[in-house]
């Protein structure tokens, strides 16, 4: 007898089709939801005005400020991942907003009723957030290299770049869509969405270190998913700084936050339409 004929052993190809599908769906509603960006580039360029803000106005006020990064990095350097890592965020933190506005069209009820298992709509969703936070990448790129930013041209550091913020993106905007399926109502979803952003930015390493803040704070930002994505962006980004966790161990705490959170969303996604 074959191994996969044995009873209660699943075959490798039903596995593998069961696969197949399931990220085919996966990658279906990721590209309903960029398709959005496609119809309204305007979009991409009032997200632009942001890191263009805080970069230019911010980061070169601050950078007369002598002992703010640590060691040697010039601080338009240090500052320039956190922003990346900020924009990202900014984009994903309000992304449940759209999954108000599928309710309230109809949108939801057609997804819910299609083959498609409940985790691949929120695992397509979060994957098109991702896609949404590269467009970010790309803007801070330009903008870092234009004010002379050490930023590292590594092909394996730029997609490991990419990599970093596809996961955070994808984990925040998991968050933000289990908090929309929580209030159901736009004008909830921005009051709670502007509530907790700002937190996680400053209570993370985007704008100064670790070391600079009170010890509470610093207790509060080992449980802050964005300064683990803003750990590994700076090290990959930048030329000769290191991570302070290590690139692997922080896109393993993002990718673990990211898969509890789909599974949560997944399980919510479905209620919201009632």
């Amino acid at each position: 007898m074959e191994k996969s004929d044995v009873p209660g052993e699943p075959r490798a190809s039903t596995v593998d089709a069961f696969a197949g599908r399931y990220l085919t769906q996966v990658f279906a509603v990721a590209a309903a939801e960029v398709q959005k960006l496609y119809h309204d580039p305007i979009e991409l360029l009032t997200r632009a005005v942001q890191p263009v803000l805080w970069l230019m106005l911010f980061g070169e006020v601050m950078a007369r400020v002598r002992g703010v990064a640590p060691g040697n990095i010039p601080y338009l350097d240090f500052l320039a991942a956190g922003i990346l890592a900020q924009s990202a965020l900014f984009v994903a933190i309000f992304y449940g907003i759209s999954a108000i506005w599928e309710r309230d069209l109809g949108v939801l009820q057609r997804y819910l009723v299609s083959p498609a298992p409940r985790s691949a709509l929120a695992a397509g969703k979060a994957l098109s957030a991702g896609v949404r936070g590269l467009s970010q990448t790309l803007i801070v790129y330009l903008l870092a290299l234009l004010l002379g930013v050490g930023v590292s041209l590594d092909p394996i550091h730029i997609l490991g770049v990419a990599a970093i913020i596809v996961l955070g993106s994808a984990l925040f905007s998991t968050l933000s869509l289990i908090i929309a399926c929580i209030v159901k109502t736009r004008e909830r979803f921005m009051g709670i969405g502007q509530v907790i952003t700002m937190p996680i930015f400053f209570a993370s390493n985007a704008i100064y270190p670790l070391s600079l803040m009170p010890s509470w704070l610093r207790a509060v930002s080992h449980i802050n998913p964005l300064t683990y994505e803003v750990d590994a962006l700076r090290a990959l980004m930048l030329v000769n700084v290191g991570s302070e966790y290590g690139v692997i161990f922080d896109g393993c705490i993002l990718a673990a936050v990211a898969i509890v959170l789909i599974a949560i969303a997944s399980k919510m996604y479905a209620r919201m339409a009632y």
